[in-house]
């Protein structure tokens, strides 16, 4: 169980990205944030991991405080939170099986993982990885050679190296074709299916009926909507995406 506590973020700047949000996220959750662009929703996800330190609140997970960790306690946790990036964050000139070990830096030697010297067992778990995602033949390739779709799966398969309890993934799908879109979003249903939660940031309704079984809502860092997709109905798409957004809307809702 991943618990939201009053979770606020203000930047230097004084922009307020979150405003008090809290929901629970229960175990085998496929959990998806929707919200235009600048609602919070990166801020949320970077925040549930500590990437971006919240202001206020807190987040559990189970029964741990996040907040609260030290740098050794946030290592040990961070290595079973998988990411997925919307600019997939790749170290585009190196190969794909060098990005796909990335993942296990939280468990290897930082001195021999520093020389890209890895055991056997850890590149068998990473071609195991690949192959989860359909693109075992593109180990040996650098990632720069590869399409966004392609980038995306080797995103997925750095994430699974940790061996995840759960997959935060930030708008993964926001540079991608409608056909790829799916393709991604259908490996990381699977993963859910096998036990993984997922929180996943999405910005089109069609995608978030297809894969969600619960949404949260932002709108200027407030939480105005929590519940299942089909309850989103066109006061709510309002409510979440504004006036116009809601009169183009209203012909396919």
């Amino acid at each position: 169980m991943l618990k939201i506590e009053n979770l606020t973020k203000v930047y230097p700047n004084g922009t307020v990205a979150l405003k008090n949000v809290s929901f629970e996220v229960p175990d085998g959750e496929f959990l998806v944030v929707i919200g235009l662009s600048g609602s919070g929703k990166s801020t949320l996800l970077r925040c549930i991991n500590r990437l971006i330190e919240p202001t206020e609140g807190k987040v559990y997970w189970d029964k741990t405080d996040i907040t609260a960790a030290s740098p050794t306690e946030l290592l040990h946790i961070r290595q079973h939170i998988g990411m997925v990036f919307q600019q997939f964050n790749l170290v585009r000139r190196s190969s794909v099986m060098t990005n796909v070990l990335s993942g296990r830096l939280g468990y290897a030697n930082p001195w021999l993982s520093l020389l890209n010297i890895w055991p056997e067992e850890e590149k068998r778990r990473a071609m195991q990885a690949l192959e989860r995602v359909g693109i075992p033949d593109k180990a040996y390739s650098r990632a720069d050679t590869l399409s966004g779709g392609q980038q995306q799966r080797v995103g997925i398969a750095r994430a699974l190296m940790q061996e995840p309890k759960f997959i935060l993934a930030d708008e993964p799908v926001a540079s991608l074709d409608p056909v790829l879109s799916h393709s991604i979003l259908q490996y990381l249903e699977q993963l859910n299916k096998e036990g993984i939660t997922v929180i996943c940031s999405l910005h089109f309704l069609d995608l978030v009926h297809r894969y969600a079984t619960r949404v949260v809502g932002l709108k200027d860092g407030l939480k105005v909507f929590e519940g299942t997709a089909t309850e989103i109905d066109r006061a709510k798409f309002k409510e979440i995406y504004g006036e116009e957004a809601q009169e183009v809307r209203a012909t396919t809702v």
